[in-house]
């Protein structure tokens, strides 16, 4: 399953929650396995709190689903992305300037080699040799060592594991989009434009070895069958989204995650809901402008997708209602070392594991919990490789973790059926 699931986690494998109807304002602390997600996680980010009037809404939508799901981007977002790279760099080794800059995000808790680490992943962001970072290639390995004999029917394979494991879960999702994704590792293609340069921040390294000996290799170990339409593109609060014609949905997983991403980013800039847009010229066909976003061309031009020069420019998305909102960054896997730390005693109100570092909910991680504090595993329900008996077990599983470590079951729930698991901590 590792083939398919992949060494390192670049997007959920369950739609995405919103916490701050639980706890605000937020403090929130990371634990990941990997450098390069934080350092992901620094990038989109920092896209997100761009100023409207420096980047504007459409823009920035598509900058950040480029960024997230596509394996190959336009030449401007990789502009995007060196640029950032610089600024990362700075930020990195110079805390003043991470606070002038990205005021929310703290990384004095990371270790000196890991922020070390850190800029040397943005030196490499910021180089423009194709040849470093061949993802194409790699993809197509990825698909060939996954597949084995299967490969030259892959698209029957694409085919089989849409209909008969993914549409039952998502079948907002369509077989097209689903297997171009396979394919060629894009999941988001809303532009008509070039799609030529690889994603450098889909980069990682391993250890591997070759003839009994160790060595440093670059490729793209993430996700190659659950997709990244998941994490936004299945669930919406935009019921037009979901109208079918003939048994057929008239919008995409695509869509979705378009429209969610741009209400996500409007919210935060303008602090209102976003509205979709509606053309009052054509009132008789309202129905098929309310699921309709806008779509430019590579060749339009306006003030409204000018993309920043600098972060020095952009400092206004430093927003006042960040004020009481930080996220802390901590080492590397570092989570079973925090309760041994009195700061972080009964500090945690939620904990929330991915289904990937759910092996960390142990009974050593009591002391940092608040009584009464919810904690949220991320199900399996998604991993399309996982059978109905790996489902089971991976609900026993959790479930023993959490009762082992003091915390009941908030509600009843189906490991293949529900997107999460929650517990109370109730010692």
């Amino acid at each position: 399953m590792l083939d398919s699931f992949g060494r390192i986690t670049w997007w959920g494998f369950s739609p995405a929650i919103d916490f701050q109807a639980i706890v605000l304002p937020a403090q929130i602390y990371v634990v990941e396995n990997n450098l390069e997600i934080l350092a992901r996680q620094m990038l989109l980010l920092a896209l997100i709190y761009e100023a409207p009037e420096t980047i504007g809404l459409q823009e920035k939508t598509e900058l950040f689903l480029e960024i997230f799901g596509n394996t190959l981007i336009r030449s401007q977002t990789e502009e995007y992305l060196c640029r950032k790279a610089d600024d990362f760099i700075k930020m990195v080794t110079n805390f003043n300037y991470l606070n002038q800059c990205l005021g929310f995000l703290d990384l004095s808790n990371l270790k000196f080699a890991e922020r070390d680490q850190l800029e040397a992943i943005f030196k490499f962001w910021r180089q423009k040799n194709p040849k470093l970072f061949e993802v194409t290639e790699m993809w197509d390995h990825r698909l060939r060592k996954h597949l084995g004999a299967r490969y030259d029917s892959r698209q029957n394979v694409y085919d089989w594991d849409y209909n008969m494991k993914l549409h039952s879960k998502a079948n907002i999702i369509n077989s097209r989009e689903y297997s171009n994704w396979r394919e060629n590792g894009i999941a988001f293609d809303i532009r008509e434009a070039n799609y030529n340069i690889a994603n450098k921040s889909l980069a990682s390294g391993e250890i591997m070895k070759r003839e009994g000996q160790k060595h440093y290799v670059r490729g793209y170990w993430g996700d190659i069958v659950n997709s990244p339409y998941i994490a936004f593109g299945i669930e919406c609060e935009e019921e037009s989204f979901f109208k079918k014609t003939n048994d057929m949905y008239l919008k995409t997983s695509q869509d979705i995650t378009q429209y969610n991403i741009m209400a996500y980013m409007h919210e935060i800039a303008y602090g209102t809901k976003y509205q979709l847009p509606k053309d009052k010229s054509e009132t008789e066909n309202e129905s098929d402008q309310l699921g309709k976003i806008q779509e430019v061309n590579e060749d339009e031009e306006d003030s409204d997708q000018t993309i920043s020069a600098s972060t020095e420019e952009s400092n206004q998305a430093l927003f006042k209602g960040l004020q009481n909102f930080k996220i802390y960054f901590l080492p590397l896997n570092s989570l079973p070392v925090l309760p041994k730390k009195s700061k972080y005693n009964k500090l945690f109100n939620i904990v929330y594991f991915s289904n990937s570092m759910v092996h960390l909910f142990k009974p050593d991680i009591q002391p940092i919990l608040a009584h009464g504090s919810l904690i949220v595993c991320e199900s399996a329900k998604y991993i399309l490789e996982l059978k109905k008996e790996q489902h089971e077990e991976f609900v026993k599983r959790v479930s023993g973790m959490a009762k082992t470590a003091n915390c009941k079951v908030r509600q009843n729930f189906d490991g293949e059926k529900d997107n999460i698991f929650a517990y109370l901590y109730t010692p």
